[in-house]
C-alpha cells in the first residue's frame, strides 16, 4: 500500500516539476494548456495505479489534482479534465462507472463556484480550504458508497480512515508546495521589477538634467529665429515643427525625472485625500473631452509617507490610461475608489474600456512597453516606480472588451 501511495504522490509532483523545468517562462495562455494536459496525465496515472488495501478495497487520488484545477482555474480549466476523466473511466469500465460519472459531475458543478473567492484568499487560507474540500469530497463519495453497500463492516471503516487521511495529507502537502512556488515566483517578479525601476531611476538622475540644457538653448534660439520677418511661411512651419518636437522631448525627459529619488521637501504623511481629489479635478476636463463619466469616492482614514508630486503623477497617469482605453466608446465610466483594508490604503481605478490580455498585463510596467501605438511606456513605468517606492503593490484585473481594474495597496 505504502509503495503505491508514494507512487501516486510522485504522480502528483509530476506536473509541478515538468512545468517548473520546461514551461515556467512561456506565455500565460500556453501555460494553461500545458498545465491542463499534465494534470490530465496525473489523473489517468492515479486511476491506472490505485491504492489497494489489505482488506481488498481500492481507492485512488484522482480528485486531488481535479480539485486543485477547479479551485485555481475555475470552470475554464476543469471542464477538459472532467471530460478526460470520464472518458478514461468509461474506457476502463467495471463496477462503479456510473457512480463515478455522477459524482464527478457533482464536483464539477459545485467546486469551481468557489474559485474566485478561493483565489482572493491568503495562502494559508487557501491551503486550509483545499484540504477541507478534499476531505469533504472524499467524505461525500464514501457516504454514497455506504448507501449501496449491504452492511458497514470493519473493512469499510478501514477504507474510510485511510481514504480521508490520505486525501487530507496529500492535498495539504501539495498545496504547501504550490503556494510556496507561487510566492517564490511573485518574489522573483517583484525583485526583477525593482531592479528595472532602479536602473531607470539611476539613468534618469544622471542623464536628464544634462539633456535639458542643450534642449533649452536650442528651443530659445528657435523661438528667437521664429520672430524674424525675413522667414518664408514654409521656413516658419519648419521652425514650429521643431519647437513641437523639442516640447515632446522635454515631456519625455520630465517623465524620466519622475524616476529619480523622492525629494525630502515633497515628502508628506497623509491619507491621500488631497492628492486624490486634486488629480481627479485635473483629469476631469480630459475625461469630458473623451465623453467619459468619472465616479469618485473616498473612505480612508489611514495615513502613509509618500512623495506628493510623485503620487500625483502616478494617479494622473493611471486615470489618463483608463480614459484613453475608453476612447470612442459610448457611456464610458472611470471609477475611482479609495478605501482601507487591513492596514492598507486601497486605491481602485476601474474603466470600462477595451481591456487587456494576460500577456499584456504581465508586461505592464516594463521599460518601453505600451499597449498604445504612440505610447512610450514611461507613464506606466513611473506609476509602478512610485508605488514601489512606498512599498505598495499593484494588482491588475482585466478582460478583453470589458475593461480593466488597477488595485493599489499601500501599507499605512
Amino acid at each position: 500500500m505504502f509503495e503505491t501511495l508514494l507512487l501516486n504522490f510522485l504522480f502528483m509532483l509530476f506536473p509541478v516539476l515538468i512545468f517548473l523545468i520546461f514551461f515556467e517562462n512561456r506565455p500565460h495562455a500556453y501555460n494553461r494548456k500545458i498545465l491542463v494536459l499534465l494534470t490530465a496525465i496525473t489523473m489517468i496515472l492515479c486511476i491506472a495505479k490505485p491504492i489497494r488495501l489489505e482488506t481488498g478495497f481500492i481507492f485512488d487520488l484522482r480528485y486531488v489534482p481535479f480539485l486543485i484545477a477547479a479551485l485555481y482555474g475555475g470552470y475554464k480549466n476543469v471542464l477538459p479534465l472532467y471530460l478526460i476523466l470520464n472518458v478514461y473511466r468509461f474506457y476502463i469500465g467495471g463496477e462503479g462507472t456510473i457512480h463515478s460519472f455522477l459524482f464527478s459531475t457533482a464536483v464539477l458543478i459545485v467546486v469551481p463556484l468557489l474559485s474566485s473567492r478561493f483565489i482572493r484568499s491568503k495562502p494559508r487560507t487557501r491551503i486550509s480550504w483545499a484540504t477541507v474540500i478534499a476531505v469533504l469530497t472524499m467524505g461525500c463519495y464514501l457516504i454514497v458508497l455506504s448507501m449501496v453497500m449491504e452492511s458497514l463492516d470493519m473493512q469499510f471503516w478501514m477504507l474510510t480512515f485511510y481514504a480521508l487521511t490520505t486525501h487530507a495529507a496529500v492535498m495539504a502537502v501539495l498545496m504547501i508546495l504550490l503556494e510556496q512556488i507561487i510566492t517564490n515566483l511573485k518574489n522573483r517578479d517583484r525583485i526583477m521589477q525593482s531592479e528595472r525601476l532602479n536602473v531607470v531611476s539611476e539613468l534618469a538622475a544622471s542623464v536628464s538634467h544634462e539633456m535639458r540644457n542643450p534642449l533649452t538653448v536650442t528651443s530659445g534660439f528657435l523661438q528667437l529665429l521664429n520672430k524674424s520677418k525675413t522667414l518664408t511661411p514654409e521656413e516658419k512651419g519648419y521652425i514650429e515643427l521643431s519647437l513641437l518636437e523639442l516640447n515632446r522631448a522635454e515631456k519625455i525627459i520630465s517623465d524620466y525625472l519622475s524616476f529619480a529619488k523622492p525629494q525630502s521637501e515633497n515628502m508628506v504623511y497623509s491619507n491621500l485625500q488631497a492628492e486624490c481629489e486634486y488629480t481627479k479635478n485635473v483629469i476631469m476636463p480630459y475625461a469630458t473631452i473623451h465623453k467619459v463619466a468619472v465616479e469618485f469616492s473616498f473612505n480612508n482614514s489611514l495615513c502613509a509617507h509618500y512623495d506628493r508630486n510623485l503620487m500625483q503623477q502616478c494617479l494622473i497617469n493611471l486615470y489618463k490610461n483608463g480614459i484613453e482605453a475608453m476612447k470612442g466608446m459610448e457611456d464610458g465610466v472611470l471609477t475611482i475608489d479609495i478605501s482601507e483594508r487591513k492596514q492598507n490604503i486601497i486605491i481602485s481605478i476601474r474603466d470600462t474600456g477595451i481591456g487587456m490580455t494576460k500577456d499584456e498585463i504581465s508586461r505592464l510596467g516594463k521599460p518601453y512597453y505600451s499597449t498604445k501605438e504612440e505610447g512610450t511606456g514611461l507613464g506606466m513605468l513611473m506609476a509602478y516606480s512610485a508605488i514601489n517606492k512606498v512599498k505598495g503593490v499593484i494588482e491588475v484585473r482585466s478582460e478583453k472588451g470589458k475593461g480593466t481594474t488597477f488595485e493599489i495597496a499601500i501599507p499605512a
